[in-house]
């Protein structure tokens, strides 16, 4: 596209990005822009970098954004660009009105003079049945997921909305008849990302934005192509500047849910290797850190002042999700990479790569009560595709899971991808297995006879006394894409505490 003498529309927003090229910041402050902007509305983006010239089309092209004109006057060039396209304009009368986006400046990070201490919690019972974590989203819940996303919704309405879906959730699951709940991660957008859309310095982006601001976008889309993930629909976490957590990942999304519900809660939330992982892409043309060590001490900081302050505000367990440990150990010639465990930045040698998991984990968790935090660990959990997904059984984390400074597992067994109880035989006798004993991803409702049959197998292995029942995984790990509805969720948690009882009386266990 030639430029022209004037634009042919006047903006509903407009920044001046200076000398910024993609790679350097200038899409993170577009995203910030036109985020707020409805279908249709224009943004004008002021530029003085000629690379923005060919860099700026073709990010319009990626994310399905349409470039109007753009005027070139001496360094100083300017850009109109629709938020999807102009078709959309013409059939939205209210296109010409916009909200200003929020700011883009570099926080500074404020550390807690002190944690505070855990606050005490309900003893969880031997076969207690419970939740891994994230549960079906209403459509109007997932519709006010990416509104807020996008800076259309108020927090003050947003949160009002997710309250309703949490509540929901829970009474589905008590329904069910479970021991500890979840608020079914309702507020999220997915099990991990979230948190870059909270944590200070830190900014949630299309995936299709990155391939702009990566060394090789052509190495970069082809990944994308490999990995079966829709580029612009997928948001991924991007870090401009020092991690600090300001405000609460998930205390609040306690909070809410203690208040409504007298049976102990269970929060999730991303691993600290998980995290480094997907916040690390050295493909970037700029980084903050200079090292994904270095990232990975502020993700365990900011992880660990949540932990403390979640224990503090009464959660009986808080869960880690690692689940590309899996990728760790089984990516190979028989498993491709998935989306799902593998973050976007490649991985090591295995065993430094879990070296380094076990020594962020045990930072992480450092002086916390053991019974009070678990660890999740499964082989992906966005496609009831079984063959999409990574298979082996724990042999190659047994030493990990073993060593790992917590009092709970939660694992994967329903699945045949999942192996055999035997291999994790040898896990210490004070840890706890939450054994996956129902599939999210299988349609049907798993039989009375299939869960006692394969819980009594796990008995076997490791004794009635420290088993938890849980399904495999979440229901709904990204909000967009739940592998299982909601009816089939709780009619699945039904069967596990229908198993519990039966177990309890069978093993001289009183709930």
């Amino acid at each position: 596209m030639d430029p022209v003498e004037r634009h042919p529309f006047s903006s509903d927003s407009s920044l001046d990005g200076g000398d910024l090229d993609c790679g350097g910041g200038l899409l993170l402050l577009i995203r910030r822009h036109i985020d707020p902007l409805r279908p249709g509305q224009l943004l004008e983006i002021r530029s003085t970098e000629t690379s923005v010239d060919e860099e700026l089309p073709a990010w319009c092209r990626l994310t399905g954004n349409e470039l109007v004109s753009w005027t070139k006057t001496g360094r100083q060039r300017s850009f109109l660009v629709c938020k999807g396209s102009l078709r959309e304009r013409a059939s939205d009368p209210v296109a010409g009105t916009a909200s200003p986006p929020s700011g883009a400046t570099i926080r500074p990070v404020s550390v807690p003079a002190s944690l505070p201490p855990p606050s005490p919690a309900p003893a969880i019972e031997p076969l207690s049945v419970m939740g891994i974590g994230s549960w079906p989203r209403p459509p109007w819940m997932l519709r006010a997921i990416h509104e807020h996303l996008e800076a259309r919704l108020p927090d003050a309405e947003f949160s009002a909305t997710a309250d309703d879906a949490a509540r929901l959730a829970i009474d589905a699951q008590e329904r069910a008849g479970v021991d500890l709940v979840t608020d079914g991660e309702q507020r999220r957008d997915s099990y991990a990302s979230f948190v870059g859309g909270i944590l200070d310095n830190c900014q949630l982006v299309p995936l299709a934005d990155l391939a702009a601001m990566v060394e090789e976008p052509g190495k970069f889309e082809e990944e994308l192509r490999a990995l079966d993930v829709p580029a612009r629909e997928v948001r991924h976490p991007v870090v401009y500047g020092p991690l600090g957590r300001s405000r609460p990942l998930a205390v609040h999304e306690l909070e809410f849910a203690r208040s409504i519900t007298g049976r102990p809660v269970k929060v999730a939330l991303p691993g600290p290797y998980l995290l480094a992982r997907t916040m690390w892409l050295e493909c970037l043309t700029d980084r903050w850190y200079e090292s994904r060590e270095r990232l990975a001490e502020d993700v365990v900081r900011v992880l660990r002042e949540e932990l403390h302050f979640l224990l503090a505000a009464g959660a009986a367990l808080v869960q880690f999700d690692e689940p590309v440990l899996t990728e760790v150990v089984f990516t190979g010639p028989k498993n491709r990479r998935s989306f799902m465990c593998g973050a976007l930045s490649e991985k090591g040698d295995p065993a430094r790569e879990l070296a380094f998991a076990e020594d962020l984990l045990r930072r992480l968790v450092a002086g916390v009560p053991r019974e009070r935090v678990a660890l999740h660990v499964c082989r992906g959990n966005w496609t009831r595709d079984e063959s999409a997904l990574l298979a082996g059984d724990y042999r190659p984390l047994a030493g990990f899971l073993s060593r790992a400074p917590v009092g709970t597992l939660f694992l994967e067994f329903s699945t045949p991808r999942a192996g055999e109880f035997e291999a994790l035989a040898d896990l210490p006798r004070e840890t706890r297995i939450g054994v996956g004993l129902v599939n999210p991803k299988l349609e049907r409702i798993e039989t009375a006879e299939e869960v006692l049959a394969r819980a009594e197998r796990a008995i076997r292995v490791f004794g009635p006394s420290r088993l938890l029942l849980v399904p495999d995984c979440g229901f709904a790990t990204f909000a967009d894409n739940p592998v299982a509805s909601a009816p089939l969720a709780e009619a699945k948690l039904r069967a596990l505490a229908g198993a519990r009882d039966v177990l309890r009386a069978r093993h001289g266990l009183a709930g």
